[in-house]
């Protein structure tokens, strides 16, 4: 009986650690996400191109950059390609890591993108 528990725990194991092996895969995979630039301080509510001049304002005084897209709010590894891109509609290609976007490139959305 104790061999039967021990060969079940082993393949619980086993399929536990493969599942979180391809999860962490599946996160490491480029992906593109089309929101606003915006400042932590006001968020969501300068995410269009009119609160462009208040998130500049925000970030000089210590506001981090982020992503609002879909109504969820991301985290931007590279703030100064990100502040070239405040107020205004953008697609950001990188990495996810939780709500954190490692950016490999930032550009204007168009109509075709993501």
């Amino acid at each position: 009986m104790k061999r039967l528990i021990s060969l079940g725990s082993m393949i619980a194991l086993v399929l536990a650690m493969t599942a979180a092996a391809f999860a962490a895969d599946a996160a490491a995979q480029p992906t593109a996400v089309k929101g606003w630039i915006t400042d932590s301080f006001c968020g969501a509510k300068n995410a269009n191109a009119a609160g462009a001049t208040c998130a500049k304002d925000c970030y000089k005084k210590g506001a981090k950059l982020e992503l609002v897209a879909d109504g969820k709010t991301y985290q931007i590894s590279d703030q100064k390609a990100a502040f070239e891109h405040i107020g205004h509609e953008v697609v950001i290609t990188g990495t996810l890591d939780k709500d954190t976007i490692k950016v490999d490139k930032i550009e204007a959305a168009t109509k075709d993108k993501a």
